[in-house]
């Protein structure tokens, strides 16, 4: 094969895994504003983010195993038609909802409904997509072409709620239907069409030809940023299973697993967090809260491309300095009453997060040997796509008791994991560090 086709497949597989990550976020970092402006409960828009990650988790695994069955191709086709039907659906219940054709609490059961197509089929592509990489290189370079494949998640969850604010249309026409905040939804079921028919047409049928296998990836969410794990459990064997418990990697999961919620939480809170704090409509809101995103995604990988590399440090260390940072950071952004506050203390909260998931990641591995490493990356896998079906709603629950609780909570546990992190995690003095991919 040449490489310059190997060039187009490649840059056509990322553009898929790109708007995977980039519809969904900037989906759900309008859905405060487009909850508040329909009067629909805060609780029903924590159904939507959680219904959809749990799909996504139960069935990933399942599209896993099942791309060597039905051809990497399909399930690469599979995953798009799931993707381009939800947004698409989503953005015509909410714009008959915000034009008044279907009442609002209508409006929104349908969105949810249409939410499910995303959980349930959008996993498919991704396990499928790192199979067609990974085949078509050697073994030295197919960790960092994964990584590479990888990254871009993290940089669709950058811009998708960067360029959400953009999305939100006026009229369709003078006097005509309104679109307003059902845009980020349905302009990126164009784009996710438009890669729909790229994959068709032009992704080479011979893909299914692959020996290679992916892994399932952790739902695409705000605030997800990435760990590795994905790309470790697609190259690496599954010779010895690992139990979640296991007292070698216990520690680690139990940290995972809390800081994963107080992330959760943290991330899907805050689009109500600014419009309350701020005393602003909905709809004007839409521009303060993919500031804030983007300055969280942000920072987050700026810790896992830059400074984590720098700095040289263990997994331990990432873990108790990340646990600090976002410890403070929640505390700051529960407290914080200005969008430079909130922007500010944000930032400093996914800054931790930044360092601590690469250290979950990172510190799992070197626990076990290396017929464990498959195994022990999909368990991390799991639990970083666990987070996402609860947190949003247990974040939301403590929102309508008081505004700052889900913060305070979260920076609580945050704070008594590095206690007991210190006399619990252990790792060696040295660990390589975890490349930016789910």
């Amino acid at each position: 094969m040449s490489e310059t086709r190997f060039d187009r497949t490649f840059a056509i597989l990322f553009a898929v895994m790109f708007v995977i990550a980039a519809g969904n976020t900037a989906l759900q970092s309008v859905l405060p504003a487009l909850g508040r402006s329909l009067g629909v409960p805060d609780s029903a828009v924590a159904a939507a983010f959680s219904v959809s990650a749990l799909l996504w988790t139960m069935v990933a695994p399942f599209w896993a195993n099942r791309s060597d069955r039905y051809g990497r191709r399909k399930m690469v086709l599979l995953g798009q038609i799931g993707l381009t039907a939800s947004l698409f659906f989503c953005g015509l219940f909410l714009a008959a909802g915000i034009n008044g054709w279907i009442a609002p609490v209508t409006a929104f059961a349908f969105f949810v409904a249409a939410r499910m197509l995303y959980g349930g089929f959008g996993s498919a592509a991704p396990p499928a997509i790192q199979a067609i990489v990974a085949s078509r290189t050697s073994r030295e370079e197919r960790t960092k072409a994964l990584t590479l494949l990888g990254s871009a998640f993290g940089l669709g969850t950058i811009l998708g709620p960067a360029i959400a604010p953009y999305l939100v249309l006026g009229d369709l026409w003078r006097g005509g239907p309104t679109i307003g905040l059902a845009g980020p939804a349905l302009i990126f079921s164009i784009v996710a069409l438009a890669m729909l028919f790229a994959v068709a047409h032009l992704l080479p049928r011979n893909v299914d030809d692959a020996l290679s296998h992916g892994a399932a990836s952790s739902y695409p969410s705000i605030g997800g940023q990435a760990s590795g794990a994905s790309v470790t459990a697609a190259t690496a064997p599954t010779i010895e299973p690992i139990r979640f418990l296991d007292p070698r990697v216990r520690a680690w999961m139990i940290c995972g697993l809390i800081l994963g919620h107080a992330q959760a939480i943290a991330g899907q809170v805050i689009g109500f967090l600014i419009i309350d704090r701020l005393g602003v409509a909905p709809l004007e809101a839409i521009e303060a809260t993919g500031l804030v995103l983007m300055m969280g995604a942000g920072s987050a990988l700026l810790v896992q491309w830059g400074i984590i590399p720098l700095l040289g440090l263990n997994p331990r260390q990432l873990m108790l300095i990340g646990l600090s940072l976002s410890a403070i950071g929640c505390l700051a952004t529960g407290t914080a009453t200005s969008l430079y506050g909130i922007a500010t203390a944000y930032a400093l909260t996914t800054m931790g997060f930044g360092f601590s998931r690469p250290g979950f990641t990172a510190g799992s591995s070197l626990a076990v040997p290396q017929g464990a490493q498959g195994s022990v990356a999909g368990k991390v896998t799991s639990i970083n796509g666990a987070a996402f079906i609860l947190g949003p709603s247990i974040g939301v629950a403590l929102y309508g008791g008081w505004r700052p609780l889900p913060y305070l909570v979260a920076a609580a546990a945050l704070a008594v994991l590095v206690v007991y992190g210190w006399f619990s995690l252990r790792t060696s003095e040295s660990a390589p560090a975890a490349s930016p991919e789910r």
